[in-house]
């Protein structure tokens, strides 16, 4: 968990003004520890209507502060990018795992990441490093 001020600083650093709300919702990410679901989120923060918190994670993701990560259930998540600026590398790529049991999605961060060249006159914009299957407490169940 982030404190108030972790939470103002990283905003800042990212160009967003740190509000009440946005604040709220920074911090409610950083405590997950995992990427998110809106519907997740908005149940986590009673204080904060779902379209307040959607307007938070739009202004993040315009100022690189979440990534959002297509989970592999047709919805997206958004993770608090931990790379503390606001350019437009992200030094915060890892690999994501989605339970295809319990529809939570994971976070490797000592995963390496494949290298992948693209064709001539390709320019690439983004990658999603995406695993699916069964994560270890949903195997255990069976």
């Amino acid at each position: 968990m982030i404190s108030q001020q972790e939470s103002e600083k990283l905003l800042t650093e990212h160009g967003v003004k740190p509000t009440a709300n946005r604040i709220t919702v920074a911090k409610t990410l950083a405590a997950a520890r995992r990427p998110m679901s809106l519907s997740e989120l908005e149940a986590g923060i009673m204080s904060i209507d779902k379209s307040g918190i959607f307007r938070a994670l739009t202004l993040f993701r315009e100022h690189h502060l979440v990534h959002v990560i297509e989970d592999g259930s047709n919805g997206v998540r958004y993770e608090l990018c931990q790379s503390h600026h606001g350019h437009d590398d992200d030094d915060d790529q890892h690999v994501h795992f989605y339970c295809e049991r319990c529809h939570r999605t994971f976070c490797f961060h000592g995963t390496q990441i494949p290298v992948v060249e693209v064709p001539e006159g390709y320019q690439l914009q983004s990658i999603n490093y995406m695993l699916k299957g069964i994560c270890p407490a949903c195997a255990r169940e069976r």
